[in-house]
């Protein structure tokens, strides 16, 4: 019952306006639409509203198994239509759910695997591959990538290439995968990397390596606990958010739905 969400979004599904986050979404692609129409809102409030400053940036982060989705080639086509501040992310972990990227992906001509980031020019957008378990790498690209959004000069579609350690929930066992292949992209696990970085590059030392690993423990064990302890949503919370008046019979003057009132069900109560 608390929370962003108000215990809403189930154990991944967030929201959050105050940290400019849309939320997350059960069906893969639906939330490319809306980060779009957030990237349209900003053009048109500087184009057409003469708001000042440089376009706001969005940013659609997605799976490889999003891409044979028609709102992937749909939006590509808008955004770059409409020369929109927006960045495609493609976290490609090479098996979406549990189909491995070759089986579910024609591959791309004169190419040996499909690659997504050639898909980008298609629609007359630059296509980026960068390796995602790099995080300077990463940035990079993406520093590049939201200033030709903000200078006008339309979206990107980046494609990181990444890996997920484990199934893609509790509920998947994570047989398919060869221990070959797990062993090889453990090896290249991102976060040991960078601390690997930071201690050559004298960013940091194994002191300050080791508080921020005990204040990012701390924040998340503060967070398991806030949630344990939160009181469940009641029932009534179902049809919170779905729609202004669930059952088009209106509202009370005393702020409840009519058709919760008593004797509704029966026809004696009073609407107007």
């Amino acid at each position: 019952k608390t929370g962003c969400c108000r215990g809403q979004g189930g154990s991944m599904h967030m929201f959050s306006s105050e940290h400019n986050f849309l939320g997350g979404y059960a069906f893969i692609g639906e939330g490319i639409p809306v980060g779009l129409g957030a990237a349209f809102q900003s053009k048109y409030q500087v184009d057409v509203l003469h708001k000042e400053g440089d376009y706001d940036v969005t940013a659609s982060f997605f799976g490889d198994g999003t891409c044979n989705v028609g709102q992937f080639y749909e939006c590509l086509n808008m955004a770059s239509l409409y020369k929109l501040p927006h960045i495609f992310v493609v976290e490609n972990n090479k098996w979406a759910i549990g189909m491995n990227h070759p089986r579910a992906t024609a591959t791309t001509e004169g190419d040996d695997e499909p690659f997504i980031y050639k898909k980008g020019p298609a629609f007359g957008m630059p296509g980026v591959l960068v390796d995602g378990m790099d995080v300077i790498k990463v940035r990079e690209v993406a520093e590049e990538a939201i200033a030709r959004a903000r200078r006008g000069e339309g979206p990107t579609l980046i494609e990181a290439e990444t890996y997920r350690f484990r199934g893609h929930s509790l509920a998947d066992p994570d047989e398919l995968r060869s221990k070959e292949e797990k062993d090889h992209y453990n090896a290249r696990d991102p976060i040991p990397a960078f601390k690997k970085f930071m201690l050559e590059s004298g960013l940091a030392n194994e002191a300050d390596i080791k508080a921020i690993h005990d204040k990012v423990t701390e924040v998340v064990d503060d967070c398991v606990q806030f949630a344990d302890e939160s009181p469940r949503p009641e029932k009534g919370q179902l049809l919170e958010n779905v729609f202004p008046d669930p059952r088009g019979f209106g509202i009370a003057p005393d702020g409840r739905y009519r058709f919760e009132m008593e004797g509704f069900t029966s026809g004696t109560a009073a609407v107007s």
